[in-house]
C-alpha cells in the first residue's frame, strides 16, 4: 500500500509541475510577443528552448519584415522617381546649350564649302598674230607649203618675219620661187643654207651668192634683208618689190610670187 501511495504521489506531483511549466511558459509568450508588438522588433531569446515558442519567434518575424517591406517600397519609389527628375534636369540644360554648338559646326562647315568651291577658270583669249590667226595657226598653215630641206621651218618663218615686220606670206612666196623648195630646194640652199639668192660674203663657192653657217641663219639673214631693203622702204607688195629685187620690171616674177601668195592661204 506504502509503495502504491508513493507511486501515485509522484505521478501527482509530475503532473502538476507539468501543468505549472505549461502556464509559465505561456504567460512568457505572451509577455514577448507584447513587448515585441511595442518595440517593432526582436530582442534577443536564447534561455526559451521550446519549439512553440520559436515557431511563434519566427511567425512575428516574417510578419514584421513583409510590414516594413511594405512601408519603406513606396519611400524609395518615390525617391527614385525624384532622383530621376533631378538627373533629367540638368540633361535638358545641356541639350539645349549643345544647340548652338551643332548650328555654329554646319555654319563653319557651309562657310568651308564656299571657299572651296572655286570658279571655273576662264580659258586663255588666243592672240592673233596674222590673218586672225594665231602663232601656232599660222606656222601650221606654213609648214603646208615647205618642203624638202626648209620642211618643219614654218614657226621660224612666222615667227621671226612677224618680228621683223615682214609680211610671213609675202617672204614664204619670194623663197618658194627663188629656190624651188615647193617640191625639191636648189643647190644654193642644200649646200650653203642660202634662201631667197641672197649674195654677199663669204661666198658659196665661186659665184656671187652668200654662205651661211646654218639654215636657221640662211633664213633669218633672207628675212633681215627684206626688211631692210625693201619693207621699210615702203616696198611691201610683190608688184613694189619686183623691179628692185629682180633688175627689171618683173611682171612674170610678180605673177608667180602672186600664185604662190594664193596657194599658201587656201592650204
Amino acid at each position: 500500500m506504502k509503495s502504491n501511495r508513493k507511486t501515485v504521489f509522484i505521478a501527482l506531483t509530475t503532473v502538476f509541475f507539468c501543468v505549472s511549466v505549461g502556464v509559465f511558459s505561456g504567460s512568457f509568450v505572451i509577455k514577448t510577443s507584447k513587448k515585441l508588438n511595442d518595440n517593432n522588433k526582436i530582442e534577443h531569446i536564447s534561455t526559451i528552448s521550446t519549439p512553440r515558442i520559436e515557431y511563434i519567434a519566427d511567425l512575428y518575424q516574417i510578419n514584421n519584415n513583409k510590414t516594413t517591406v511594405k512601408e519603406e517600397i513606396p519611400e524609395t519609389v518615390e525617391e527614385v522617381k525624384t532622383e530621376e527628375k533631378q538627373e533629367e534636369v540638368p540633361k535638358k540644360e545641356e541639350s539645349k546649350t549643345e544647340k548652338p554648338k551643332i548650328t555654329e559646326e554646319k555654319k563653319e562647315e557651309t562657310t568651308k564649302e564656299e571657299v572651296i568651291i572655286e570658279t571655273p577658270k576662264e580659258e586663255p583669249v588666243k592672240q592673233i598674230v596674222y590673218d586672225n590667226m594665231t602663232l601656232e595657226e599660222l606656222s601650221v598653215k606654213i609648214n603646208k607649203s615647205l618642203n624638202s630641206t626648209v620642211a618643219l621651218k614654218g614657226e621660224l618663218f612666222a615667227s621671226y618675219s612677224l618680228q621683223v615686220g615682214v609680211d610671213p606670206y609675202i617672204a614664204v612666196a619670194i623663197m618658194l620661187h627663188e629656190t624651188g623648195c615647193k617640191w625639191n630646194c636648189s643647190t644654193l640652199v642644200q649646200q650653203c643654207n642660202n634662201v631667197g639668192g641672197q649674195k654677199g660674203t663669204p661666198r658659196c663657192g665661186s659665184g656671187s651668192y652668200k654662205k651661211f653657217d646654218t639654215l636657221d641663219d640662211g633664213i633669218r639673214g633672207f628675212l633681215d634683208n627684206l626688211n631692210k631693203n625693201y619693207f621699210s622702204q615702203g616696198l611691201n607688195t610683190p608688184e613694189t618689190i619686183a623691179r628692185k629685187y629682180t633688175g627689171h620690171a618683173g611682171t612674170e616674177w610678180t605673177i608667180k610670187v602672186n600664185n604662190y601668195i594664193e596657194e599658201i592661204k587656201n592650204k
